[in-house]
């Protein structure tokens, strides 16, 4: 299985983008999905998960701005990312999840907010 992260950009503070992320391939180990995020000087975090179930999880900084959906006809997940904040700036990645623990990474997409 790979993922393919891709949607990040250049934004204004208050707008929008959407992130994509297909997978190719399947895996009876991968149970949720999640995107992640890691500003400069920053350990990564978790933003959204998204399980099996379709149950989602937001951190406190995202909730009600940030929704996690997936699409699974197409493998793929996204992250439509509202009212955005300076403080979004960050390389956002999905991973794939075993329960909680992620087991696969897609590549970064650079997601810069400016004020």
């Amino acid at each position: 299985v790979q993922l393919q992260a891709s949607g990040g950009g250049l934004v204004q503070a208050g707008g929008s983008l959407r992130l994509s992320c297909a997978a190719s391939g399947s895996s009876n180990n991968i149970n949720a999905m999640a995107w992640y995020r890691q500003a400069p000087g920053k350990q990564r975090e978790q933003v959204a998960a998204i399980i099996t179930g379709g149950i989602t999880n937001y951190a406190d900084s995202v909730k009600g701005r940030f929704t996690i959906s997936r699409d699974n006809a197409n493998n793929t997940v996204y992250l439509q990312m509202n009212s955005l904040k300076p403080e979004d700036t960050a390389t956002y990645y999905c991973a794939a999840l075993r329960w909680t623990l992620p087991i696969l990474w897609g590549q970064g997409t650079l997601v810069t907010v400016s004020s």
